[in-house]
């Protein structure tokens, strides 16, 4: 848990659609100015955790605070310090850009909201598009313009699920530059995202898996906790990458182009299985051009922590 003031706390909270647990026994805290990501794969339950935050879904077992009210209870108090972009946030094709920031503010009741607008178009750089309708807008900027929707009533904690997703690459980047610089100033961020790159941009991250809270912790912390990895560079890289598979000690191998990304573990990274692997390769007849050792990724993280959940589901050992 965070030592900071919580603006969201979970304690036990589950969901269930019908039969089906979504959520399930989830605990965690975001504290002030916290930038907080959940982490998972499509059906993990991020997105029905972000609502029960938000008072969009009752939590079926547990509690749930947020800002300090109840979400349930207090949900017209609570919208007025929260701002929430969904993966279907809806602009307005046909107003245009300041129009469209006009009509959130008159939403939220915002008194004097020209120069709040005028303020967040610049911050999003969309000041020379202002005149333009939304519907002309490129993806990229169509999501600009929801944050700034979101973010004209000047909320205490933005939520955002799945912000970047559908965004090319360079947009992504512009976004995320945006969400470093309201965390700047002191706006506590809670998001989910698919993407763990994105991830590692997080203050803290909890990941998750059919339901339930795998682990919570700042990414530095968790990529230190699986271990070491290797980037191997050998050619033919194809095979080289099902020879690794099949050696103890490596548990996962992906491949990015040529380069291969080996992770070893939190108990095989040490200079000896390096030197095997490495004599191994060229024992073998690879063409070996390097092989390093680098620091364990988040998708490390979660594939251990998959893994070690599924064995202890399946009463293994862990």
């Amino acid at each position: 848990m965070t030592t900071t003031p919580a603006v969201v706390t979970l304690r036990a909270v589950a969901h269930r659609y019908r039969t089906i647990v979504a959520v399930d026994g989830v605990s965690l805290e975001v504290g002030r100015g916290e930038m907080f990501g959940l982490i998972g794969p499509d059906g993990a339950g991020k997105t029905t955790t972000l609502r029960m935050a938000l008072g969009l879904l009752a939590a079926h077992a547990g509690e749930v605070r947020t800002c300090g009210l109840d979400p349930r209870r207090e949900r017209r108090e609570l919208s007025g310090r929260v701002g929430y972009l969904s993966q279907r946030f809806s602009l307005y094709g046909d107003l245009t850009v300041d129009e469209n920031v006009a009509f959130f503010a008159e939403i939220h009741g915002v008194r004097g909201w020209q120069g709040r607008r005028d303020e967040l178009l610049e911050l999003v750089r969309l000041t020379p598009f202002r005149g333009r309708l939304a519907d002309r807008l490129s993806g990229g900027m169509k999501q600009k313009l929801a944050l700034a929707c979101t973010l004209v009533h000047t909320p205490e904690l933005l939520v955002l699920d799945e912000p970047t997703t559908g965004v090319d690459p360079v947009s992504r980047r512009d976004f995320w530059r945006l969400l470093a610089s309201l965390r700047r100033q002191g706006l506590t961020i809670l998001l989910t995202t698919p993407y763990l790159d994105e991830a590692e941009r997080c203050s803290r991250v909890a990941l998750m898996d059919r339901g339930r809270l795998l682990v919570t912790a700042p990414p530095d912390a968790l990529r230190a906790s699986a271990g070491a990895a290797l980037e191997v560079l050998a050619r033919p890289y194809r095979e080289a990458a099902e020879w690794l598979r099949l050696q103890p000690g490596v548990e996962e191998v992906e491949a990015f182009g040529e380069r291969l990304h080996a992770s070893l573990g939190a108990h095989a990274g040490d200079d000896a299985t390096v030197a095997r692997l490495d004599a191994g390769l060229r024992a073998a007849g690879f063409d070996v051009q390097s092989v390093r050792r680098t620091t364990a990724s988040l998708e490390d993280v979660f594939i251990q922590q998959i893994g070690a959940a599924e064995t202890a589901r399946a009463g293994g050992p862990s």
